[in-house]
């Protein structure tokens, strides 16, 4: 009798997924994160940081723009969802400078650093929300990197809190690479906008502004020639675009440097941009190996140089855990803003030059010349109509700034209806407001027969903005 033999039957598998495979992305980046490396690139960076820093309030005191900026006008122009930001009066404005100086200077020193940050991070971020006409893309980013020091481990050499605590002068690799992003993102965006008609085929508004410094020695001449700006726009964009590569790149790394340090300096003397290109000039310096401070000081004091053998090396210990998995994921999100954000104004029609919906907080610097002039047309309950002009209630550079930009221009229009509100009178307001941009005819950019007093400030779409006509 045959026997037959049946195939076995396979059972149903069932498929299921392993919840912590989930996380073993996120569990991968926190492992390679957490190596350790020398704290003193970053922590001379944290030091740089605060010279800078403290520069810059120095610099408010000197020029008496805390009076001219904060105390003197009589409205500020708020943020959307920040109208509640207010200046202090004097003499508390000024406290209020005095105490970011202080604190700067304990950033210095590495002094109860992480409190210092925080600190210096709100009470400077404070004083950029206060004014919309204030804004300029180093303050931007002074705030961006007081926040982003303050959350990390960056006191683990060269401070007074590494000498009282005993640290070992290691700290984990993500801090390094944390700060050198911040610095790419600000390359890469400012590169990216320069991409347009205006910079790369006219060459504007170089065009316009290298001609005013003709009359410097040796090089003024050639600043006046037309082919010298498009070689500066060129040049200006490639160098923003690449040179974080170039930064990233050992061999590339001391050449790229020097021509970083060279462009900023050059941009520094021609556009009177503030503390910006020295800021730069020192962050950019954590491209460089994370020992590079402690092996330039052994240099200097012709002492050989042993990573190993300086401090003993923390042993890696990485443990999964609900807190490292999120710190990685808010790490990841705020990296996602930060490339959203200056990307925002793909969301509004229109040129972003000409309207500036999306404008600031994009890194979008030296991009255009607008000129503009702005008059009133204010009407009462019985149909009188008269001028009404910006300076009447603005300060002098309130005036100047508010001229080339829609939510300004609202604004303004919302103070004078607001004046005459506080005297029982409802009053409409129109505006009229022409505008040149980058050397082209003077157009319309409001749409003069819009009531300003009646539209509301917000984030949306502005429909009384004129698109301007072709040429």
């Amino acid at each position: 009798m045959a026997i037959t033999t049946l195939p076995a039957v396979r059972p149903n598998r069932v498929f299921r997924t392993d919840p912590t495979d989930l996380w073993r992305p996120v569990d991968f980046l926190h492992r390679r994160a957490s190596e350790p490396v020398d704290a003193s690139s970053v922590a001379f960076f944290r030091i740089a940081f605060g010279v800078v820093a403290l520069i810059a309030i120095v610099r408010f005191f000197a020029y008496g723009w805390i009076d001219q900026l904060y105390v003197d006008p009589l409205h500020h122009f708020s943020y959307v969802g920040f109208e509640w930001v207010r200046a202090w009066p004097a003499p508390w404005m000024h406290l209020h400078f005095g105490a970011l100086g202080l604190l700067a200077a304990a950033i210095i020193l590495g002094w109860r650093t992480r409190a210092s940050l925080i600190l210096f991070a709100v009470g400077f971020t404070y004083i950029e929300l206060i004014d919309k006409t204030t804004y300029l893309n180093h303050y931007y980013f002074i705030s961006l990197a007081a926040l982003l020091l303050a959350f990390m481990p960056h006191d683990r050499a060269w401070s007074l809190d590494a000498r009282r605590s005993g640290w070992s002068g290691w700290t984990p690799i993500w801090t390094v690479w944390a700060l050198r992003v911040q610095i790419a993102l600000v390359y890469c965006f400012a590169g990216f906008a320069k991409l347009n008609h205006d910079w790369i085929v006219n060459a504007a508004p170089l065009r316009f502004w290298l001609p005013q410094h003709a009359h410097l020695p040796i090089v003024g001449p050639l600043l006046d020639e037309t082919w010298v700006a498009y070689a500066f726009s060129w040049a200006g964009a490639a160098f923003d675009l690449t040179i974080v590569a170039w930064m990233l790149w050992g061999r590339s790394r001391p050449l790229a440097f020097v021509v970083l340090v060279v462009f900023h300096l050059i941009t520094g003397q021609l556009f009177m941009i503030g503390v910006f290109p020295y800021m730069m000039i020192a962050a950019s310096l954590v491209f460089f190996s994370p020992d590079w401070p402690r092996r330039w000081l052994s240099r200097l004091r012709r002492q050989s140089w042993s990573a190993d053998a300086r401090v003993v090396r923390p042993t890696l210990s990485v443990e999964r855990s609900w807190i490292a998995r999120i710190a990685v994921l808010i790490a990841l999100g705020v990296l996602a803003v930060q490339i959203v954000v200056p990307l925002r104004h793909y969301f509004y029609p229109g040129s972003v030059q000409w309207n500036e919906e999306g404008y600031r907080f994009s890194w979008r610097v030296l991009l255009t010349e607008k000129v503009g002039h702005v008059e009133y047309r204010v009407t009462d309950e019985e149909g009188r109509t008269w001028i009404e002009l910006p300076a009447e209630y603005l300060s002098p550079l309130q005036a100047e700034r508010m001229t080339t930009q829609p939510d300004l221009i609202l604004a303004t229009a919302h103070f004078i209806r607001d004046h005459y509100a506080h005297f029982g009178n409802d009053v409409e307001v129109r505006a009229d407001v022409f505008v040149s941009l980058n050397g082209r005819p003077v157009q319309r950019l409001i749409d003069p027969t819009i009531n300003l007093a009646a539209e509301a400030q917000g984030i949306a779409a502005k429909s009384w903005v004129l698109q301007p006509v072709a040429e």
